[in-house]
């Protein structure tokens, strides 16, 4: 019935008793006297009751046993005064067990108290029903305190109570809070008087809000005009809530963190004031501070870093991404360790936006500088992180060349992290294939012993798959075995390569095939078992392509110490190559022993080990899209696995944000983007040629749909039951919006509430281009009859699909935090208006769910950028001067009219920036060619943006009058 205590003596009063064993006996005669004051035949009164209670709590505290008294702090619950009841409370709450037969009668006078309507005593009765937080509780009182809660005539205090208390049984047992009409009533209480039942409020709204969003969407805009008050206000103004100079600190980060779980909001109005809000908090960021105690600086922080997550989380404020990078940027440098994380930490999140990478990239030598110097490991391996997230094409080789420079002194814990993020980044932005070779060696060289086999299998990999690296890869390995101390790894890829490749360094004498073989030799008795294994293997193909070393090795082979190895696999091995190379003949040997042909296409094995090792959650900053997804391994792996396959946390980030992808099929030439080839492959890699140009790789790759019928281009063959055009059901309510996001950029997350996340990834060239599709499964419940389609009405009167677009099948069935992929060919066959529709559905526990979306499939990205000079640009601009051929559209700015952010957004539309074209430099210019199968539509605009009035003039001219119009439309809205 009582709860357990500990044999501690914690709090013992030594000033009373002078040892153990004297606070022993001590206790003991008092716990003797309470029993039998208990006992006594004269009632006690309710002083003596609960001086007695207060005394056995005490007793508890210090560590002893209580097995009485439970009954008196019952029987204090009725008493009238405070102090009594009080005492009974806290008796209750602190020994009384959840199972405890008693629970009924203090259920009564719970209920007693509740009903009395005195705000002390339900206070104390709200108090005790949150600490014991059984589940009889909850069932008893579970739909008396929404009511308490929503009451007009509550007390502020009750109120509070009343709302941590309902927060405290649903975190215990969801299922017991009903919802109903108080929700809406609840949500309100964000615009009450007193602000302690609004920071109750919103804790219990945050709870409720994640399991049911749509009951709780109003809380939205209450939500912004509570913060708007607090952060415009003086710190005179709240005065009982300011803290050290900061207006209601934690009311703040509650209400940051309560918008943290919804979309930007759709009101333009309220999207608007929270904008003000969030850079109101930005800008007081750079006020000097008005206290130097630390408890400022910590209030003042913890709102910035919350209202810089807002930010990262909406990812639709191009300047406020900036300034939060600009923010978290000085203090990188600040003298306070956990700001130096903190910063860190929020940077590697907004690298993975398409409008901050670039600010977060002129931080990166403040970061190599804290990978070198920085005293706390976890901090280090923080900016490791941050470099690996800002990595791209433009500065690969500099933070892969610090990478390995901090390699040789890291903290052997992340040593093999940091293995694997060089590994990837070398391969992702190879500027040529000597440069990976001489990555992965080095990698080998400088922390053998964290190379996993992934790691070497894949340099092997790409070596085998690629021509024009391979006599380098030879001669390279050559020299590095030829070190005193080579690391196993070293001799397993030198002992694969020279089997393979030997032959293409064999013409120097200082690399002939005798030399190349005492060289592999000397290192044969230090290795393990599985390393001579695949020597002996290397072995018999040098009797292949050296047929001058056949004797040598036969001797070797012929070796006791071979034939009659302990060890199976190498004996076995011996005698196989031996008989081999002694009955075969030399056609014979050559066929079987014939170079290994090219690895085929699966998913990156060092990429999905390094999720594994970041464990869930790390998806956002390991599939960081801007770069090239190298998470489709398109060399193959020398031993496929399984294992090799990770699925990305639900909650990360489920696709990058920037990059486009490399060319479809790799040119023998080295250059920038050839060492990946084309992601957007669905079969094997294609064979190395000199042939096509990057361009010509990737149109070739994607090949057109077949013509067959216009339905049959919209889907692989499937079943009748397919819904066409007309079955599914009208797009969402914020379709339009979520598309307007993409019309700039081809990467982001299109669609996210809290059972189903969707990203997108595309790449458009000419008048083709693929599309990813990732569906995310952010619940822990599997979806069931999983079933995404795309379909596009095309023109009503002549039935003429604009565009023509294959769909890969999905699973079924998704699994609970699961994410499944689906790949889209399109070719733009003529101008359309409309996008295609995505229809979802499935079920989800039971209930069938669906949902349309407008696919981020418009005109403008079948844009082709054309340079031209001046005089052509105003020669063209004379031609298309009919009326229908210019479309104008006059107005307001809805966005900071940041001139870096203005031209980010025209070439993220497609067109090519002129220069030097307008005679104001303030205007900007440009001109492309939209690409279809049909026609190509010549297109010229120019923008005139007056930052005084805060308004822009956009015109376009295109040869087709609808194209005009529609690329005006689009574009305007970016602005």
């Amino acid at each position: 019935m009582a709860k357990s205590g500990s044999s501690g003596t914690g709090g013992r009063g030594k000033g009373h008793s002078k040892s153990k064993e004297a606070e022993i006996k001590r206790i003991n005669k008092e716990l003797a006297n309470i029993r039998s004051k208990f006992k006594g035949d004269k009632a006690l009164d309710g002083y003596s009751k609960k001086k007695y209670v207060c005394k056995l709590l005490f007793i508890f505290l210090l560590g002893h046993d209580i097995d009485f008294g439970h009954m008196e702090a019952v029987n204090l619950l009725s008493s009238n005064k405070y102090t009594e009841k009080q005492i009974g409370y806290l008796f209750i709450s602190v020994l009384v067990n959840s199972n405890s037969e008693l629970i009924r009668l203090i259920n009564n006078a719970i209920k007693n108290d509740l009903a009395s309507r005195n705000p002390t005593f339900m206070c104390l009765a709200l108090h005790c029903i949150a600490n014991v937080g059984s589940r009889e509780m909850g069932e008893a009182f579970a739909a008396d305190i929404p009511r308490i809660l929503v009451a007009g005539d509550s007390m502020d205090s009750v109120k509070q109570s009343a709302a941590l208390c309902l927060l405290r049984l649903y975190k215990a047992s969801p299922d017991l809070v009903p919802m109903g009409e108080w929700t809406a009533r609840v949500v309100h209480l964000l615009n009450d008087q007193h602000m302690g039942v609004v920071t109750a409020a919103v804790s219990l709204i945050t709870c409720l809000c994640k399991k049911n969003p749509d009951d709780f969407k109003t809380c939205i805009s209450l939500a912004v005009s509570r913060l708007s008050r607090i952060v415009s206000s003086a710190s005179t103004d709240l005065q009982d809530y300011t803290y050290y100079f900061v207006p209601a600190p934690w009311l703040s980060v509650k209400l940051l963190r309560l918008l943290q779980c919804y979309p930007p909001p759709e009101d333009a109005a309220v999207k608007g004031r929270l904008v003000e809000c969030l850079e109101t908090v930005l800008n007081k960021a750079q006020e000097p501070p008005k206290s130097k105690k630390v408890q400022h600086s910590n209030a003042k922080n913890a709102i910035l870093f919350e209202t810089i997550s807002l930010i990262i989380h909406y990812d639709s404020e191009p300047n406020l991404l900036v300034r939060a990078c600009n923010q978290l940027g000085q203090f990188l440098q600040h003298r306070e360790t956990n700001l130096r994380y903190l910063a860190l930490e929020s940077m590697c999140t907004l690298a993975s936006s398409e409008f901050s990478h670039e600010a977060v990239k002129t931080h990166i030598d403040t970061v190599i500088n804290a990978l070198k110097t920085e005293r706390d490991v976890s901090v280090r391996q923080r900016a490791a992180d941050l470099l690996y997230a800002m990595c791209d094409r433009s500065n690969a080789k500099q933070i892969v060349s610090e990478m390995l420079r901090y390699l040789e002194t890291a903290d052997y814990a992340i040593r093999e992290e940091i293995v694997l993020k060089v590994a990837i980044l070398a391969e992702k932005y190879a500027v040529d294939y000597s440069w990976y070779v001489d990555t992965i060696l080095n990698l080998i060289r400088i922390a053998g012993d964290y190379v996993s086999e992934e790691v070497w299998y894949r340099v092997l990999q790409i070596v085998t798959n690629r021509d024009d690296v391979q006599g380098y890869a030879a001669k390279t390995v050559f020299e590095a075995l030829q070190a005193p101390a080579c690391h196993e790894n070293m001799v397993k890829v030198g002992g694969y390569i020279l089997g393979e490749f030997g032959n293409l360094i064999a013409g120097d004498p200082r690399s002939s095939p005798p030399v190349q073989f005492s060289l592999l030799h000397s290192k044969f008795h230090l290795c393990s078992v599985a390393t001579r294994a695949l020597l002996l293997s290397t072995y018999i193909k040098f009797i292949n392509l050296f047929p001058e070393t056949k004797a040598t090795i036969q001797g070797v082979l012929r070796a006791g110490s071979q034939l009659r190895n302990a060890d199976v696999e190498l004996q076995q091995r011996a005698v196989e190559y031996l008989t081999l190379s002694s009955v075969a003949s030399t056609d014979v040997l050559a066929t079987v022993l014939e170079e290994m042909p090219p690895f085929p296409e699966r998913e990156s094995s060092i990429l999905a080990k390094l999720k594994r090792k970041k464990g869930p959650g790390a998806g956002s900053a390991l599939d960081d899209g801007r770069r090239d997804p190298s998470s489709n391994d398109i060399n193959g792996g020398v031993e496929p696995t399984p294992s090799t396959v990770s699925t990305p946390s639900p909650s990360a980030d489920l696709l990058g944000l920037r990059a486009a992808p490399p060319p479809a099929a790799p040119p023998a030439s080295s250059g920038a983007g050839n060492l990946l080839v084309d992601v957007f492959s669905d079969g094997p890699a294609a064979q190395p040629s000199l042939g096509p140009t990057p361009e010509e790789a990737f149109l070739s790759e994607l090949e057109p749909p077949a013509p067959e019928s216009p339905m049959a281009l919209l889907a692989d063959p499937a079943p009748a039951a397919d819904p066409g055009p007309e079955d599914i059901g009208p797009p969402i309510p914020e379709a339009d919006e979520l598309l307007n996001k993409f019309v700039c950029k081809n990467n982001g997350v299109l669609f996210e509430n809290q059972l189903l996340q969707i990203g997108v990834k595309s790449e458009f060239r000419q008048n083709l281009g693929r599309m990813y599709l990732f569906y995310g499964n952010k619940t822990s419940v599997q979806f069931q009859n999983f079933s995404p389609t795309v379909v596009h009405p095309g023109d009503l009167q002549t039935h003429i699909l604009p565009l023509a677009v294959q769909t890969k099948r999905v699973a079924a069935q998704v699994d609970g935090g699961a994410q499944v992929q689906q790949v889209l060919n399109i070719e733009c066959l003529r101008d359309f208006l409309t996008p295609p529709l995505l229809s979802v559905r499935f079920r989800y526990g039971g209930a069938p769910q669906s949902l349309t979306l407008k696919l981020p499939v418009t005109i403008n990205k079948f844009f082709q950028p054309t340079e031209m000079a001046a005089q052509d640009f105003f020669q063209r601009w004379k031609q298309l001067s009919l009326p229908q051929q210019e479309a104008q559209k006059i107005f307001k700015a809805n966005h900071p009219m940041d001139a870096e952010v203005t031209k980010a957004k025209l070439l993220g539309f497609g067109s090519a920036l002129l220069d030097n074209v307008d005679p104001n430099p303030e205007n900007f210019v440009g001109a492309g060619i939209i690409q279809t199968k049909a026609l190509q539509v010549g297109c010229l605009l120019r923008l005139e943006p007056n930052a005084q009035a805060q308004m822009y003039r956009l015109t376009l001219r295109t040869s087709k009058e609808p194209v005009s119009r529609h690329l005006c439309e689009l574009l305007a809205q970016q602005f």
